[in-house]
Parts: structure tokens; sequence; C-alpha cells
């Protein structure tokens, strides 16, 4: 009975996405206008191709126009999520753990990475996270780039040690010049050049957890979590 009062209490699809549609809109304005956008300029288009190549017949221009609406609406979406996730890492941007938060729930294709820092500064909370990928290791900085810029090269040379022929990259995270700003992190990723295979990726993701001991730090903060008071989007 509990778990059936539960499921009729949880939000519908069509209100969750109003809920993330609310929180995108009220942290970045031009959203909605993208949104706009996005959904007319395939209706226009397919208006005007209708109109043409149709030649009369009103069920061709119908057929066009119904493409056009829901190539719309495809589009919608793929602003409307692509918006609310960069919405969600602005509200955690500068806040410890916000690294890992993007490696836990933001890293696409084969990138393994892992919500705990590998080293970490008790007393300014610098730290320096690791993601595995095709491209290979890549160490990032959270924090300020000055201070975090010893950490990272010492965790390099323990990964090269480990690890002698597999490339190994550095990002420091932030809003100065030659850092990486939060949400475009897992971009930052997808775009270093292809040296591993699949199974090599997984292979050295598991020698270095196996030799990454445990520190004890609290967990990233989860993006996700950042926006469910205003609904989550699923």
């Amino acid at each position: 009975m509990a778990r059936d009062k539960s499921a009729q209490k949880e939000p519908g699809r069509f209100k969750q996405m109003w809920q993330v549609f609310q929180m995108t809109r009220r942290y970045d304005p031009s959203a909605q206008w993208l949104m706009l956008l996005g959904f007319l300029a395939p209706v226009v288009v397919t208006i005007v191709l209708a109109l043409w190549l149709s030649e009369g017949n009103g069920l061709t221009m119908a057929l066009w126009i119904i493409a056009g609406v829901l190539a719309g609406l495809l589009l919608v979406l793929i602003i409307l999520g692509r918006r609310a996730e960069r919405a969600a890492y602005s509200q955690i941007d500068g806040q410890p753990g916000a690294v890992g938060a993007v490696l836990r729930s933001g890293l696409r294709g084969s990138w393994i990475g892992n919500e705990m820092p590998v080293a970490v500064n008790g007393k300014t909370q610098d730290a320096v996270y690791r993601a595995v990928g095709r491209g290979g290791v890549v160490l990032i900085g959270e924090g300020d780039a000055g201070r975090v810029e010893r950490m990272l090269k010492d965790e390099e040379r323990k990964v090269s040690r480990v690890l002698p022929n597999v490339p190994i990259r550095l990002l420091t995270v932030g809003h100065g010049e030659g850092s990486v700003e939060l949400h475009r992190l897992s971009a930052a990723l997808r775009k270093t050049k292809r040296s591993l295979t699949k199974p090599e990726v997984q292979a050295v993701s598991n020698r270095l957890n196996s030799l990454q001991s445990s520190l004890p730090i609290p967990k990233g903060i989860d993006p996700m979590k950042a926006r469910a008071q205003r609904g989550r989007m699923r």
C-alpha cells in the first residue's frame, strides 16, 4: 500500500519535463528562445517544401507538416536536455566535488571516471581527479590553477611510472585562461586524440584503481540531486 501511494505521488513524465524547463529557464533565460527557434525552423522548412513539392496534394502537404512538427519537437528535447545539464552544472560550479559529479554522470562513450579524487589538499580542498578513455589518462585539477599544478605534476609522475606507454593529459577546471569550464569538461575529454582501444581502456582503468588507496573524502556533488528540488528529467 505504501508503495502504491509513493507511485501515485511521483510526478508524471510531462510534469517532470515542465519542472526541468522551469529550472533551466530560471538559470538560462536564452534556452526558451533557442527551443522556440529549434521548433519553428524545421516546421517552416517543411511547409516551404510541402508547398513546393506536394503539387496541391493535401495528404502530401499534411505529411510534410507533420514531419516538420516531429522534427521540431525532437530538436526542442535535445536543446532542453543540453541546456538543463548546463544549468545544473552551473549550480555546483566552483564547489568542491563538482568535477566528481561530472565524471560520475556526465561522461559519454568509453570514458571511465571516478567521483572520488585521487589526490586532495585538506587545507585548500584542491583536488585531482582521473578519467580514462580512448585518449589515454586525463588528470583533472579542481581548484586554483596555480595551486593544483604541482598536484597534477605529482600524479602525472605516479601514473607514468605505472603506465609509461599510455599518454597522459592534464586539465584544470575553472574560468581562467587555459582552464576548461565545468560544463565543457565532457566535451574536452571526447576531443582528446584516440590512442587506446576499448579493452585497453578497461585494462588501464583496472590497473590504476588497483593501485589507488582509498581516501576519506566526501563524495562529489551529484548534479541530478542538485536540481531534484525542481524535478528531475529522465
